[in-house]
């Protein structure tokens, strides 16, 4: 076969499982029924499509996670491919990770080109040797909700493109059943209702709550501490809880940031960051959330 990475379209291709990605799938932290939840559907897809006619179940292998940036839809995609893998204890299955900006084009006729050779060579090639998840990021970009479309934007180019899409997943369907898209989007609004309606799975995934908040923040000062001892220490201190509080509103990644916020808040603790205080983690957040609700106002 071919190297799948030439292909126009696809970031990267890797077999699966990899260690690094089950390193990741244990890092993130969501409640354990969503990451349940998602393996079943998963593992479904391969117990199920290959030996039961989709006239039946109408399974077209697509999950699609939604949320707003920063809640980990992409890692979790990742991980849970890699868990996937494991379940089935094979080394035949292999991740393909789609770049969807690099199929667009201003030209017409060219998006839905590259949508279709893509769908219907690359990934139906990797898919008729052997198990084959593929990770559909920002899928908006590729399946744009065509009834919102403007004039103005080369309508029937989109219209075609995000047509392709679902001809394609349609076909994929049918002859390839050792297939899975795992798709994800920040924006769910703007995804076409027809590819939503493909979707065997669609699974929103949150901001944090309190308790999520304070395994991340305790999380990061752990791992900070590995290098800076001090900061450890921290994740049991007075004042966690309030600041694990003040955190609720932010993402994970935004939680993680803020804590590189609060070091460089004064010259001393960037220059020293085991003289972090849990004040600062506090002040850091109140600050973060201010930010986001003033940009959010704007």
């Amino acid at each position: 076969m071919r190297d799948l990475e030439t292909s126009k379209g696809i970031q990267r291709a890797r077999r699966l499982p990899d260690p690094s990605l089950s390193a990741l799938w244990e890092s993130i932290i969501i409640d354990k029924a969503v990451k349940d939840r998602l393996v079943a559907q998963a593992m479904l897809n391969f117990t199920l499509r290959p030996v039961v006619d989709r006239a039946v179940i109408p399974l077209h292998g697509v999950i699609l996670l939604v949320g707003p940036p920063g809640t980990g839809k992409t890692s979790l995609a990742r991980g849970l491919a890699n868990r996937t893998a494991q379940s089935f204890k094979s080394n035949d299955f292999r991740l393909l990770e789609i770049d969807p900006h690099s199929l667009t084009s201003s030209a017409m006729g060219k998006t839905q080109k590259a949508v279709s050779e893509l769908f219907s060579q690359s990934i139906a090639e990797a898919a008729a040797n052997g198990p084959t998840i593929v990770l559909l990021d920002e899928v908006e970009t590729l399946a744009a909700d065509r009834s919102k479309m403007s004039l103005e934007a080369n309508p029937i180019d989109i219209h075609r493109a995000t047509d392709a899409v679902l001809v394609q997943l349609d076909a994929l369907a049918e002859a390839h059943p050792n297939l899975l898209f795992i798709a994800t989007s920040n924006f769910p609004e703007a995804v076409d209702a027809a590819f939503t309606s493909r979707c065997d799975l669609v699974l929103t995934i949150p901001l944090p709550d309190k308790e999520a908040c304070g395994r991340i923040l305790r999380d990061c000062l752990t791992g900070l501490g590995n290098t800076f001892g001090p900061i450890a220490k921290l994740a049991t201190s007075t004042g966690f809880d309030q600041a694990a509080a003040e955190c609720v509103g932010l993402d994970g990644r935004a939680i993680r940031k803020m804590v590189a916020n609060a070091l460089a808040s004064s010259l001393d603790t960037a220059m020293h960051p085991e003289k972090l205080a849990i004040g600062d983690i506090i002040a850091a957040a109140k600050a973060a959330k201010q930010d986001r609700s003033s940009g959010a106002r704007k």
